[in-house]
């Protein structure tokens, strides 16, 4: 396939922040594969970024089958000259303090935002190391450096992304890739809009997420993604393994 020089995989691209990553990255001109269990999410990114003057490829996958995931990127490395950055943005969250927490609820959230990112990672660096470079970018969560009521598993899940995103860099900055984690404060995106049509007062729920951030507002998708388009910019090479926080200053107080 020819057109754009580039490739990202994006994962859970059908919405939010990966929706918004993959149109941002298009328009940078970026080629991007979008990963996704969500097929008509995935239609609609499809048509976005191909919009924006990217070229999409389209892949249904549930990222808990982390080992499914090699013939999506052997596929994506096929059809292009390089996987030249992985964006790992799918996850799930359960709104629960510890021991309310089941395990069967754990055992979901650390497989999908944890280890299916372990299975991702692994996966693309042996592309990315016979090509000699790469970016990893991690989408963790403020959660990943700071508590978060009622989210103890969610919390766990993020906290290890950033230890696993240091650790990439750790092991494999002096073979020509980066690898860093963005940790978002409360963006606003489907999961949230879930989240507080699940509560008792959901207008009241929205304004205390809103109050969380020193604006008093909640960050969009939009500008998540500008800071996952420059984490992946050349101009950002001297950042590596870092946590990187965008959270309207919710973790400055």
């Amino acid at each position: 396939m020819s057109g754009p020089a580039r490739t990202a995989i994006v994962t859970g691209a059908g919405s939010g922040i990966g929706l918004a990553t993959a149109v941002r990255l298009a328009a940078d001109g970026y080629a991007a594969a979008l990963v996704d269990i969500d097929e008509r999410g995935l239609d609609k990114a499809a048509a976005a970024v191909d919009e924006a003057g990217g070229q999409s490829l389209v892949y249904v996958h549930d990222l808990a089958d982390g080992e499914g995931f090699a013939g999506v990127a052997d596929d994506v490395a096929g059809r292009r000259p390089a996987i030249d950055l992985l964006v790992n943005n799918a996850g799930v969250g359960v709104r629960a303090s510890l021991t309310e927490t089941t395990t069967e609820q754990w055992d979901r959230t650390i497989a999908v935002n944890l280890t299916a990112m372990f299975h991702t990672c692994r996966t693309v660096l042996g592309h990315m190391l016979r090509a000699g470079h790469g970016v990893i970018v991690n989408v963790s969560s403020v959660a990943g450096v700071v508590g978060v009521a009622e989210r103890a598993a969610y919390c766990a899940s993020k906290a290890g992304v950033v230890g696993l995103t240091r650790a990439i860099a750790a092991d494999y900055a002096a073979r020509g890739i980066r690898a860093n984690a963005i940790c978002p404060g409360t963006v606003a995106t489907e999961w949230i809009d879930r989240i507080l049509s699940g509560a008792e007062d959901p207008e009241g729920a929205r304004a205390a997420m809103e109050r969380r951030q020193l604006d008093g507002r909640m960050g969009s998708p939009e500008e998540v993604a500008a800071g996952i388009a420059f984490l992946a910019d050349d101009s950002a090479r001297f950042v590596n393994g870092t946590a990187f926080v965008m959270d309207g200053g919710m973790t400055a107080v």
